[in-house]
């Protein structure tokens, strides 16, 4: 079978990538490797992206939410947070802060005993922390209500089925 009556050409010998990064390109993806070439793509649309952020925050468009296309998926982004990440000019007054500032929070320590319990802490249902000690309901005068809840589990598992009365013969 002849090649050049079914139109297809056998590669004459493999081209290395146009990056030089040593793996063979093929024709496909512009003489590149499919890792040049990924690269190269999601470049692309990162500068799209970008180029398409900056345009609607100068032009002031919107009902809020823009769509990102990345790929195949859509995220919704809101357009304050896209202003959020751009560079904020100070205002002049001398104030350090360029935008939100981090709650410091202190170590996790134990609402009954003040011990420190790190990552070892148990959450009870009344919504404190807790260590190993007083992790029980019993060991720390819990205000969570264990028996409602419980009937209220019950009852809503179980609906109560009554038959219609029947009419004395």
């Amino acid at each position: 079978m002849d090649h050049d009556e079914t139109g297809c050409q056998a590669p004459e010998c493999p081209i290395l990538c146009i990056n030089n990064c040593g793996f063979f390109g093929t024709a496909a993806t512009m003489n590149m490797c499919s890792k040049c070439h990924r690269e190269m793509i999601l470049k692309q649309e990162r500068e799209k992206l970008a180029q398409s952020s900056i345009d609607s925050f100068v032009n002031g468009s919107g009902s809020g939410k823009e769509p990102i296309v990345v790929g195949n998926t859509d995220a919704f982004v809101n357009s304050a947070e896209v202003k959020s990440l751009k560079l904020q000019p100070s205002d002049g007054l001398g104030s350090s802060e360029g935008g939100e500032t981090k709650i410091k929070e202190g170590p996790k320590k134990c609402t009954a005993c003040k011990k420190r319990v790190g990552l070892t802490g148990f959450n009870c249902r009344c919504g404190n922390l807790f260590c190993a000690v007083h992790r029980y309901s019993d060991k720390h005068d819990c205000s969570f209500n264990y028996r409602e809840e419980a009937q209220n589990a019950i009852a809503k598992a179980n609906p109560v089925v009554k038959a219609e009365k029947l009419d004395k013969i």
